[in-house]
């Protein structure tokens, strides 16, 4: 088995494991330090030695060793504690029963702020160790511990028991976890920050854990509505940049180097996602993605439709970043004018009043309105606000465009 088949089968693996421990030992902290172990084992060994044939038990079975040697090490205070540890080994054969899904709740426990959760779910499982993680985010490796850290001993102080919950609490925490499936992978298809437009492994572990929970939850349309979505987005990744990782905006793509079988798989999946009798943003957000997806160009998008699905989209899930985009939508059907009418009314919001999309957006539609110093004054004033690099470089070469453009 090659090295990637082996990275591949280890974060499959690692939340079945981990699941497997936390559900007989509780102690959440201590079982995924142990499962991280046990990977990291296992990465030197298998590539050595050959794939065991059960890995999974395998790699439950050094965990929960690991685990015990943690308990053995503890303070004498704690000897009552060891003995039941260290009676119960992990046995070769672990059980079937997948609990992912409980481990993703478990990670995405309301108590948490959103970059831990996003951390701990990454670590725990998707089975990125501490310093990729870090690396992904462009913090220093330190600090990620410390959140991931943080975010264990509050799981552990608010006492949460390892359960899916059930009716209304379920689907809450069934909303939390999606949004942060989701963050996940907006970071992974255009970096906050840094050199490179997007983070390609960000965006596919997205996807992954998103197809882990539409597999197990296959009926539930918000969960169908956001895979589909990451997978009409992710369609577009190899148009999205020049060979030289110059950013290419929408419009201009060759749309000939999208990806065909996500696209069918995306579309397949939005629209099964809205048969049921109420829609969620996801859903939305899927339909709006298909309908540039079936677009044979720019020119030939329906317009109409997506400005359609955002008054629909705003209405129920009111956000400054989807009135942006109807922003946008509106251009198109009624011109310029109206589309900045609609920004104008951002500005009052704090979230958005200096955020570079905005800026970019105004810039946009000031060009179309031909209002040249207004666009190259948004152009650089967004190119600022931006701590990706390469949406800087666009945005200071639309400057640049339009400063050449002006006669003398």
């Amino acid at each position: 088995m090659t090295a990637s088949a082996i990275e591949d089968l280890l974060r499959e693996l690692t939340p079945q494991v981990l699941g497997a421990l936390v559900r007989r030992y509780g102690r959440f902290e201590g079982c995924e330090d142990a499962v991280q172990e046990a990977v990291l084992a296992a990465t030197v060994q298998w590539p050595a030695d050959g794939v065991p044939a059960n890995p999974r038990g395998w790699l439950a079975t050094v965990a929960s060793r690991r685990l015990i040697d943690q308990v053995r090490s503890d303070s004498a205070r704690r000897d009552r504690e060891e003995q039941v540890f260290a009676a119960e080994v992990m046995p070769e054969e672990v059980p079937d029963t997948d609990d992912t899904l409980v481990l993703l709740f478990l990670c995405c426990h309301p108590t948490l702020t959103a970059a831990s959760q996003t951390a701990l779910t990454l670590r725990a499982v998707g089975g990125l160790t501490t310093a990729e993680i870090a690396r992904a985010f462009l913090v220093p490796e330190a600090t990620l511990a410390a959140r991931i850290s943080r975010a264990k001993q509050r799981i552990k102080a608010a006492g949460s028991s390892f359960e899916l919950p059930e009716g209304a609490e379920r689907e809450e925490r069934l909303r939390v976890v999606l949004h942060v499936l989701y963050l996940i992978f907006n970071e992974g298809y255009t970096a906050s920050s840094g050199e490179d437009l997007d983070r390609v492994d960000l965006a596919t572990e997205a996807i992954r854990l998103t197809r882990m929970v539409h597999a197990q939850l296959p009926t539930d349309g918000e969960v169908a509505g956001l895979l589909a979505l990451m997978l009409l987005t992710h369609s577009r990744r190899e148009a999205r940049t020049t060979a030289s990782g110059d950013l290419v905006p929408l419009d201009e793509q060759d749309r000939a180097r999208w990806d065909d079988d996500l696209i069918a798989e995306g579309l397949e999946l939005a629209k099964s996602s809205l048969g049921g009798p109420e829609l969620g943003p996801y859903q939305l957000q899927a339909a709006i993605a298909a309908t540039h997806a079936v677009a044979t160009d720019a020119t030939d998008t329906d317009w109409k439709q997506i400005h359609a699905l955002y008054l629909i989209l705003e209405r129920i899930a009111p956000n400054p970043m989807v009135t942006l985009n109807r922003a946008v939508a509106l251009a198109e059907l009624e011109g310029p004018e109206a589309g900045l009418a609609v920004l104008a009314a951002l500005d009052a919001d704090e979230r958005m009043a200096k955020h570079h999309r905005l800026l970019s957006v105004r810039a946009h539609l000031l060009e179309m309105a031909g209002d040249a110093d207004g666009a190259y004054e948004n152009y650089r004033n967004a190119a600022k606000a931006t701590a990706s690099m390469a949406e800087q470089r666009y945005l200071e070469s639309r400057a640049k465009k339009l400063r050449a453009s002006q006669p003398d």
